[in-house]
């Protein structure tokens, strides 16, 4: 299986995607009916607290599958995962800072 790998390129990877996924739940879940994506990412840069809302529920989709990398001693595909939750939650960060 796919999954089964350890290598930093995948866990990167992984830790790209979950969070896009788990911002697209989000949106479908919460806000598909009443606004349009295009308008969900306006809201996104216009308002902080629900950026910072999304982001966090978007970075714990990595922190699951940290946690099931890390339970299952592989640690560089862990490691690519952790690196990506930096690089988002920085990115957040900085974005929140400066706009």
């Amino acid at each position: 299986m796919i999954f089964k790998k350890d290598n930093l390129k995948f866990g990167i990877a992984i830790g790209l995607v979950a969070p896009l996924l788990a911002m697209f739940i989000y949106y479908y879940w919460n806000f598909a009916r009443a606004i349009t994506m295009s308008e969900y990412f306006n809201l996104l840069r216009t308002n902080k607290a629900l950026l910072t809302g999304v982001s966090s529920i978007c970075l714990v989709a990595n922190a699951i599958f940290f946690t099931i990398y890390i339970n299952t001693h592989r640690d560089k595909t862990a490691k690519g995962i952790f690196v990506s939750t930096l690089t988002y939650g920085i990115a957040v960060l900085v974005y929140k800072l400066v706009s």
